[in-house]
């Protein structure tokens, strides 16, 4: 088990001050507003928390290049990039920029995800909210994404002994990284649930690669009810038929409603059932967090993946404390400050957003459901 036998949430104080820059969309607080609401809900005792050390550059280069990883390291120092390391690693631009801290705060999620894999060699399971940079490539930034703490994350596991990984994607956005890293291996099963025509506009219904990879791109407006559908047909049933000795869930919080870089519309009751239907299917389970793009949807869903895990009970209306985390968030776009309506900082859990279930959700659920049934 993980040490004390509890769940255990990894998290870093650099979150709390660290940004992308003010204009780009990770200039809002997120793992540091989970950190903070979790222990007004009494939900982090110290003895469950954990502090990520920073991955040192030769186990991050487990997946990426030295010369990727010496060059955002360079980048930091120096605070710039040339045009040819612009060119080849895509770091110093709009998506991907230079920031103060661009290689350290990639290495400390970097080393969440490595020592997620050794806490989890007896079993149990870890947080890392942190992570989750599911498209970051192995000589390049991508999409937001410098190193690829979930490519990590499995490969540390894998160094305990463990040899079949479920890793389940359910962000709004696909998973591209993790499944160019392991399409060729069938004892990785890599499925990712997004939005379709949504960067990086890859994963279709039918791309596999050789080895256990399956996508399943919905269209916009795709809701609690489907997602249920999607979780009970495909998800389960594949998880359960890859007999995993460990989930990875990448809990991406930007298919919910609220969120500005998706059309989705979760609520984030989806992606808790989703936790907990995995949680039973394997006797390790490692949570990360993912994309997620407005403070308080991001924040409130992200600690409810915690309480879900650890075996929490969300309460109707938060207590003071916890409303006051919420309360001191600011969302400042360039011309304007957001106000959150009142639902946003004093509960945890969303209304339900369901409704029917569309044709062509049910087409498409059907035809993976279809080909997983004959290749199990």
């Amino acid at each position: 088990m993980t040490p004390l036998g509890r769940p255990l949430f990894i998290g870093h104080e650099i979150y709390r001050h660290s940004s992308y820059g003010g204009w780009h969309p990770l200039r809002i607080p997120r793992v540091s507003t989970v950190m903070d609401l979790s222990r007004a809900l009494g939900w982090l005792p110290r003895a469950a928390y954990v502090t990520s050390p920073r991955a040192k550059p030769a186990a991050i280069a487990a997946f990426h290049t030295p010369d990727y990883i010496a060059a955002l390291q360079e980048a930091e120092r120096t605070g710039e990039v040339s045009a040819a390391v612009r060119a080849r690693h895509n770091i110093g631009t709009h998506a991907n920029p230079v920031f103060p801290e661009m290689y350290r705060r990639p290495a400390t999620s970097a080393g969440a995800a490595l020592l997620a894999g050794e806490l989890l060699a007896g079993g149990g399971v870890v947080y890392a909210p942190a992570c989750g940079t599911h498209h970051a490539l192995a000589d390049a930034a991508s999409g937001f994404c410098y190193f690829n703490d979930p490519v990590l994350a499995i490969l540390s596991l894998r160094r305990q002994g463990l040899r079949r990984i479920a890793y389940v994607d359910i962000d709004a956005h696909h998973g591209d990284g993790v499944e160019i890293a392991f399409r060729d291996e069938p004892e990785v099963l890599v499925l990712s649930v997004h939005e379709e025509n949504r960067w990086p506009r890859t994963g279709a219904l039918g791309d596999r690669g050789a080895g256990n990879v399956w996508n399943l791109p919905v269209p916009r407006g795709f809701h609690d009810d489907e997602m249920a559908l999607a979780r009970d047909a495909v998800i389960l049933p594949a998880v359960q038929a890859h007999r995993p000795e460990a989930i990875v869930l990448q809990c991406g919080a930007d298919g919910v409603t609220e969120d500005p870089q998706s059309r989705m519309e979760l609520s984030n009751n989806a992606h808790w059932a989703v936790a907990a239907a995995l949680m039973p299917l394997a006797p390790r389970m490692l949570g990360l967090g993912g994309g997620g793009y407005n403070p308080w949807s991001v924040g409130r869903l992200w600690t409810g993946i915690w309480g879900t895990l650890s075996g929490q009970e969300v309460p109707e209306r938060l207590p003071a404390q916890a409303e006051a985390v919420l309360r001191a968030l600011r969302w400042e776009g360039r011309t304007r400050v957001t106000v959150p309506p009142e639902s946003w900082v004093t509960t945890l859990r969303d209304p339900l957003r369901g409704g029917s279930i569309r044709s062509e959700v049910r087409d498409r659920i059907s035809a993976l459901r279809s080909r997983l049934t004959a290749e199990a």
